[in-house]
């Protein structure tokens, strides 16, 4: 059987991402100051508007800077100028943090509240997705889905050539998108990918669109997974791979110029795509006491360790808590070609993974400042992060002995 899936990914200058940025930076600011700071930050853009909101440790709130935070994570981006819609040093940047609620801490903190160990931050279900699919092809991706992967790496590689001016006239704000033809659940084809980039009206559509093939698609996309040649690629034909550039035409106006965004809404982006489920809560702006962000990395650690003991060829792994709560209330394994019951997988994880908030922190090492570069760009299918670890894998195979 014959399919495709699509997913989407999109640039650090997109005005989502500005804030998911925005909030991680100042997350990292805290836990700089204090590794056990408690952060929940919200931020909003919008034209020549930066509004920062949410929670944060007492502890730290009088020491943070955290005008000064934003405008980096911004000049970082690369909105430097008034000229292409906004600008980190003349930008209006409006503060309202207040310390975080004196009911939620006693229930994360260890020997308060009504359970003494350190609990869940929040009620709520996380889930984490690894797929071997693409190794079937031959294509390593980190076994993460085969659309989103590439979705992510055509991003990343956009932002390359615009910072380094491989391609010059390009703004920070873009996007793009990949469906994958899959055959019997293994991917055989690019069916079709849209780069869409905001740009200096300088640049025309077509050097646009015979740059970024040549200096994006095809340094990312391997020839075996195009099925045509690439300057032909608005063929007709139901065997060609169509490329869409800027497909309104034109990106003139982008940014937060052009719209507004907010922190926590790229979160199919932030995971898989689409392709496996979401428990709905955002990562960034989160410290690690919140499961909607810890949980989550270490479902991916549990679900991609399982893939790479061989034990199935995708495993997705749900987590349910309750605030306060140490013990997860519900854990759920799914996996596709097992090669032992789902239940023996259950239970083996179970065995061989704490799950508790505490645990999870330790395990992964979460109270560092290192939650900044994962604000673009996925907080899976990257080596550099100690959720993508396998070292488990055999610890896993033991307890299936």
């Amino acid at each position: 059987m014959r399919a495709t899936f699509a997913s989407e990914s999109v640039t650090e200058g997109h005005p989502d991402k500005v804030c998911d940025k925005i909030s991680d930076s100042v997350l990292d600011a805290a836990l700089t100051l204090d590794p056990k700071a408690r952060v929940a930050c919200e931020t909003l853009v919008s034209e020549n508007l930066v509004v920062i909101t949410g929670e944060v440790s007492e502890s730290v709130l009088n020491n943070l800077d955290l005008e000064s935070v934003a405008r980096e994570a911004v000049r970082e981006i690369g909105y430097t100028s008034a000229d292409i819609g906004f600008d980190a040093d003349t930008c209006e940047v409006q503060v309202h943090m207040k310390p975080q609620s004196p009911d939620i801490s006693q229930g994360v903190s260890g020997g308060e509240g009504l359970f003494k160990e350190q609990g869940a931050g929040d009620q709520g279900m996380m889930f984490g997705y690894a797929t071997k699919e693409a190794r079937l092809n031959d294509v390593d991706t980190e076994l993460m889905p085969t659309p989103i992967y590439f979705a992510h790496r055509l991003t990343g590689r956009l932002t390359e050539v615009r910072k380094t001016g491989v391609v010059p006239g390009l703004y920070p704000d873009g996007k793009a998108q990949v469906a994958v033809e899959y055959e019997d659940n293994v991917p055989v084809a690019i069916a079709n990918l849209v780069i869409s980039t905001h740009h200096s009206p300088d640049l025309k559509l077509t050097d646009l669109r015979t740059a970024l093939i040549e200096h994006v698609v095809k340094p990312v996309v391997p020839d075996r997974l195009l099925s045509h040649s690439l300057m032909d690629a608005e063929r007709d034909k139901l065997d060609s791979t169509v490329i869409f550039v800027n497909p309104t035409g034109a990106f003139l106006h982008g940014g937060p110029k052009a719209d507004a965004g907010l922190t926590g809404r790229k979160i199919i982006v932030d995971t898989y795509g689409g392709m496996g489920r979401h428990g709905g809560g955002a990562f960034s702006g989160k410290d690690p006491s919140k499961v909607d962000r810890s949980a989550a990395y270490m479902a991916r650690y549990i679900a991609k360790c399982v893939v790479a003991a061989e034990l199935a060829n995708v495993c997705e792994v749900q987590i349910a808590y309750v605030i306060g709560h140490a013990n997860p209330v519900s854990v759920r394994v799914d996996t596709v070609n097992p090669t032992v019951s789902e239940e023996r997988i259950s239970q083996a994880i179970q065995d061989v993974f704490d799950m508790r908030p505490e645990f999870i922190i330790q395990r992964l090492d979460l109270l560092r400042p290192i939650y900044r570069p994962t604000a673009a760009y996925g907080h899976f299918g990257r080596s550099e992060f100690p959720w993508e670890a396998t070292d488990r894998v055999a610890d896993l195979q033991r307890a299936l002995a």
